[in-house]
């Protein structure tokens, strides 16, 4: 026994991969046995028939008639024995299963009537020829097991519908089968959010303090239309995909400059002498105006 077998054997394994679970395990070894047994009894016919194929038929007692007779035999019997264990394979009622049987037992019956006939009593061989009766019960009987068949494959498939739609309602939550409004979507939503400290950027909420203003804080302030104000507008979706992402805080803007090193030294001694040029002036501005006072006061003095 494999690892995958189960204890039951490799037919009801096999059984339940293909039909479903068994009512009972007879019906399975019956079914299978009647399947594969007239598989078998259709292999020996053809056997039989190519070994009397290869004697002549001179006369009724030859060899060539006693191989060729159960070859017939033989392939009559094994559809009928096929398509039973078929029936009795498939979840079928009993009236399926009566059909099917009757069906068979008068195909078996028409082959006994193909062994009495054969050869002496067959197509037009002898003084009595019974060819149309055994063909004519031989098709009742087959007609019978056919209809039995397509009504047992129909029910095997409207059974595994109905398997289906059971397992489709029970995989259904019973509190959705009503339907659900907006209003009790957007409840759920509200109560599930109500514990989470976030916001906008996936930042943790935390208790600071706040700045307050009151209304006579701006009451002198004005602004003209325009003024102090930057509009950025994003042309296209990706701008507009980035600047969501980075007010959300998933993303984070990084300007990088295209200057060189000796290029930022240049402006910071530029910027340096600049600096340095605009302290002279201011020094050179005091002392004149210094000298300017003390020579108005020495002519005060002289005057005196």
């Amino acid at each position: 026994m494999t690892p995958e077998q189960s204890p039951d054997g490799y037919l009801v394994d096999l059984y339940r991969r293909y039909v479903g679970e068994p009512e009972g395990y007879t019906d399975v070894y019956v079914g299978f046995g009647l399947f594969f047994g007239g598989i078998g009894i259709g292999a020996t016919a053809l056997l039989l028939f190519l070994w009397g194929s290869t004697y002549e038929a001179r006369t009724l007692e030859s060899a060539y008639y006693d191989l060729l007779q159960p070859a017939y035999a033989l392939g009559l019997l094994s559809l009928p024995a096929t398509m039973l264990g078929v029936v009795v394979l498939l979840p079928s009622d009993r009236r399926t299963l009566y059909g099917a049987v009757g069906g068979a037992a008068v195909a078996a019956l028409a082959v006994a009537g193909f062994l009495y006939a054969y050869p002496r009593h067959w197509y037009f061989v002898g003084d009595v020829d019974y060819t149309v009766e055994v063909v004519t019960t031989y098709a009742v009987g087959l007609t019978g097991l056919v209809a039995a068949t397509g009504a047992a494959l129909v029910a095997h498939y409207l059974e595994l519908a109905s398997r289906a739609e059971s397992a489709e309602d029970a995989s259904v939550d019973p509190a959705e089968d009503g339907g659900l409004s907006m209003a009790d979507v957007r409840e759920d939503i509200d109560e599930a959010m109500a514990s989470v400290e976030l916001s906008w950027g996936g930042v943790e909420k935390t208790d600071t303090k706040r700045l307050e203003f009151s209304d006579d804080g701006f009451d002198d302030v004005s602004m003209e239309p325009g003024e102090g104000t930057t509009t950025t507008r994003l042309s296209g979706v990706d701008e507009q995909v980035a600047g969501l992402k980075g007010l959300q805080g998933r993303e984070t803007a990084t300007t990088a400059s295209n200057s060189t090193v000796d290029d930022q030294t240049a402006k910071l001694t530029e910027l340096r002498e600049r600096r340095r040029d605009e302290q002279k002036r201011v020094s050179d501005d005091s002392n004149g105006a210094l000298g300017g006072v003390t020579a108005r006061v020495r002519a005060l003095l002289e005057r005196s």
